[in-house]
């Protein structure tokens, strides 16, 4: 559940900051340390302000004439705050600062849009044309030329994340009723359009987003009552980059409750079941009161509301479990708490929230057609009976006619068996955004079990795109949906595999051994046109990706470079570059991160070790190279660890290491390229015994010298030698 809790006022608001649309603040932003807020106003002010003293610990204003045209926000990394006024002025200044005339000053050559500021990725800039630069950049350059890249289209949201190590940008724009997404990933320098699927006589008036496995997920307040979701990819195609995609959007919450409808001008997240809209209830014959709600997108309830009598600008933020609004004349900060709405909560066995969900690990691959008909049918006979009644518009009639609402899974897929491709994807992502239809973790297995059964009736046939979008965004398993990994496998698709590795918990042994042999034995020239995830090795592994001599390097380390441009290349050449002192990756980036998802699989050596055995001893000393250099990677910190996102742990290494070895090791000792590879590996081994050996000599002396000072005492004083070595 959820509740309202108390409330106080925050600070008065200036003539600008009445009520109504086109009032309030021109934003609020968080300070430099918990419990402070920046308030910028809609013309010359910054101020900060300690929330639970509710008093200000600093202003600051540009002179009369000009106006800060950007909200204020606070660099995390430096505590240095920035502005930009008159569009295109950008002001810089420390809390000591008082005349912001005096204050580092730069004039850019387009008009700032928004100033986003990342706890761990520094300020991104946004311009009103599109073009994205982080702040460090910029300030090389302050003149430098900013492209246009949405030429006629208006700004009307943004807002920035940190993706791993990766800040990234989503914006969203609109020309002639018609609104896009942008989503821009910074360090890779990579943007994406795509087009917002319209709703009928209806328009966006709001948008909010959060970022989670990969996936973006774009809430739109619509000027209909109704909140639509859009799930937007982080991982995208390099085939389609170029390509217009529609995002199609699925109704959460219809805004009405008793008959009164809420009209809502802003809302924010709270957690994964819970947001809160500020607007306007109307109920039949009365007049309409302004307040702010609570409402629980799981079970589409409103949960709690309260009036706001003297009115507001139609404003809302949320910072540390607090919503911050205009209410009248003053800016009110008002305390909330949000508890998970469950059945398991209600008779006190909700599981601990550290637990991580298990998928259901059901092989729906042994049911035919007609079984799965009768066992969703016994199925629903159980469940629910009051399904949601949403329902989502279709372009095409085709198919719609004959499936009412009442029919099974298992029905409607058999009434697709023979329908076109278009027709036959548009009707299970319709499918799939019931959310709240009965069996719905089942449902998601039996879409993947219809896709991969047209696959194999047509070879031609492989929706890429679609089965990674479903495995990025449900919470699938191995047994949900055995044969996606063996088609993915098939078709070679790497991208697909890495994903799967990274989120099945119960992937079988001879599967993993299938994917490592892909990753193996595929070419780095192939890899380098694939978009694979790259985030758990962008930060330590040792090659440029746009460096062709680093390039050269890895190819004849690990391939010949006559047969660059062939998929399949297991011939391995004699070594020019030795990675023996861990100075070189002895692979690619995109061969890197796909072997460490098979470093991070779960398996269990007596399963894996046979079919170990069976890898081609080229390949087998390629690997055993690779996690000699991550062994080495891992020993160059402190904390052994390797840094970024899904990196694999020194334990995983030295498991497959010891497994790799125990598989090949007479094949190792024989081979001659793998002679000083195991010479090598033997030697920094038995150096890191021999260190962690003293340090276990000096931990053991420490602890004698502490025993001897607690018995000493203290009012003494003397000097003593202990001779550690």
């Amino acid at each position: 559940m959820a509740a309202l809790c108390e409330s106080f006022t925050l600070c008065g608001l200036g003539p600008s900051g009445g009520v109504g649309l086109g009032g309030g603040l021109l934003a609020l932003e968080p300070g430099p340390d918990p419990d402070h807020v920046l308030l910028t106003d809609r013309g010359r002010t910054a101020t900060l302000f300690k929330v639970s003293d509710q008093k200000p610990l600093g202003c600051w204003s540009v002179k009369h004439g000009q106006i800060i045209t950007c909200p204020v926000v606070c660099n995390f990394e430096t505590h240095e705050y920035i502005a930009v006024h008159d569009d295109k002025v950008l002001r810089i200044w420390k809390n000591k600062d008082i005349n912001l005339d005096k204050v580092f000053k730069a004039t850019l050559s387009a008009d700032v849009y928004r100033i986003h500021s990342l706890p761990n990725g520094g300020p991104v800039v946004l311009f009103k044309g599109g073009g994205v630069r982080t702040l460090d950049v910029l300030l090389e350059a302050p003149q430098q030329e900013i492209e246009n890249i949405i030429s006629d289209e208006v700004i009307k949201w943004s807002e920035a994340f940190m993706e791993g190590q990766q800040p990234v940008l989503i914006f969203a724009t609109e020309k002639d009723g018609d609104f896009f997404v942008y989503v821009q990933k910074l360090k890779m320098n990579r943007l994406h359009k795509y087009k917002l699927e319209q709703q009928e006589l209806s328009k966006p008036l709001s948008f909010t987003a959060y970022i989670k496995n990969q996936i973006i997920t774009l809430l739109c307040l619509y000027s209909n009552d109704s909140v639509y979701e859009v799930l937007v990819p982080l991982q995208q195609n390099s085939e389609e980059e170029e390509e217009e995609q529609i995002l199609s959007q699925s109704l959460i919450l219809k805004l009405s409750v008793s008959g009164s409808v809420l009209k809502g001008t802003s809302f924010v997240v709270l957690d994964k079941d819970h947001i809160a809209i500020l607007g306007s209830l109307a109920a039949p014959g009365e007049e309409s009161k302004e307040c702010l709600t609570i409402w629980n997108t799981k079970f589409q309830t409103l949960q709690t509301s309260k009036e706001l009598p003297q009115g507001t600008s139609g404003q809302l933020w949320c910072y540390e479990e607090k919503f911050f609004f205009t209410h009248g004349k003053v800016l009110t900060v008002m305390m909330y708490k949000c508890e998970t709405s469950s059945l398991a909560a209600a008779v006190g066995k909700l599981k601990d929230s550290q637990t991580p969900d298990v998928s259901s690990f059901v092989n729906w691959n042994t049911l035919a057609d007609e079984e799965l008909v009768v066992s969703f049918q016994s199925r629903q006979s159980v469940a629910l009976k009051s399904e949601s009644k949403m329902t989502l518009r279709s372009k095409r009639n085709t198919v719609a006619k004959v499936q009412p609402d009442t029919l099974s899974v298992g029905q409607i897929l058999l009434n697709l068996k023979d329908a076109s491709t278009t027709v036959f994807e548009d009707e299970l992502r319709q499918l799939m955004s019931k959310a709240q239809m009965p069996d719905f973790q089942a449902s998601i297995g039996c879409v993947i079990t219809a896709l991969i059964k047209r696959c194999k009736t047509n070879p031609k046939y492989y929706p890429r795109n679609f089965l990674l979008h479903i495995v990025e965004t449900r919470d699938l398993s191995y047994s949900l949906c055995p044969d996606l990994m063996a088609v993915a496998l098939e078709k070679k698709d790497v991208h697909l595999l890495q994903i799967c590795l990274q989120r099945f918990p119960d992937i079988p042994e001879e599967i993993t051994y299938a994917c490592l042999k892909v990753f193996l034995s595929i070419s780095e020239a192939y890899l380098q046109r694939i978009d694979v995830n790259l985030e758990s090795v962008i930060c330590y592994i040792d090659v440029e990706f746009n460096n062709k001599e680093v390039k050269t390097e890895i190819v004849e380390n690990g391939f010949n470079a006559e047969l660059e441009h062939d998929i399949w290349d297991t011939k391995i050449t004699k070594e020019t570059h030795p990675t023996a002192d861990g100075e070189l990756c002895p692979v690619g980036p995109q061969k890197a991160a796909l072997l460490n998802a098979v470093l991070q699989s779960a398996y269990s050596e007596a399963f894996l070790l046979p079919h170990l055995k069976n890898l081609p001893a080229q390949q087998a000393v390629l690997f055993l190279r690779y996690l000699y250099y991550l062994y080495v990677k891992c020993s160059e910190k402190i904390n052994t660890t390797l840094p970024g996102t899904r990196s694999p742990t020194i334990s995983q290494i030295m498991d497959w290491m010891c497994l790799l070895l125990d598989a090949h090791f007479t094949v190792m000792v024989m081979l001659p390229e793998a002679k000083e590879l195991l010479s090598n590996l033997h030697k920094f081994v038995r150096a890191q015994v021999r260190f962690y050996s003293e340090l276990n000599k000096i931990e053991g002396s420490l602890q004698e010298l502490q025993r001897r000072n607690h018995q000493k005492d203290s009012q003494t004083y003397s000097i003593e030698v202990l001779e550690l070595i």
